[in-house]
């Protein structure tokens, strides 16, 4: 099975660039009338979601059933784009049960938290002259 990409937040422009540097993806947008959908529901009914996943004010970029190497790659490949910033995630046995609309506040509330831990440790490395 090949993986698959799944975004939300992105503009038209920047989801066909994505979708043509990821060739070997499917990439889909995810609709707002999704949001109570159950994440599985959306993956198994990809090939017919309608409309523009670009409803959100923030990005997420979420990766299906693909391998760490090709995870590391495609974060890569994207980070290089410079579309801005965004939420990268893949899915669990565990996320593929939740609503699409817990998830996203889920992945915002970890980013946060990752967000906060990089801004500690670049203080702590400047109080300790690292920096």
């Amino acid at each position: 099975m090949r993986g698959k990409v799944f975004l939300i937040g992105f503009e038209q422009g920047e989801v066909e660039k994505i979708r043509k540097a990821l060739k070997g993806f499917d990439v889909y947008e995810i609709p707002e009338y999704c949001r109570d959908w159950v994440l599985q529901e959306i993956i198994e009914k990809a090939d017919k979601l309608e409309g523009s996943g670009d409803w959100h004010v923030k990005r997420f970029f979420l990766m299906h059933e693909i391998g760490n190497d090709d995870v590391k790659n495609i974060i890569k490949k994207i980070r290089a784009m410079k579309i801005g910033r965004m939420i990268f995630a893949s899915t669990t046995p565990t996320s593929l049960t939740w609503k699409l609309d817990d998830l996203i506040k889920e992945w915002i509330k970890e980013d946060n938290y990752f967000q906060e831990m990089q801004a500690s440790r670049f203080y702590l490395d400047i109080k300790l002259g690292k920096g």
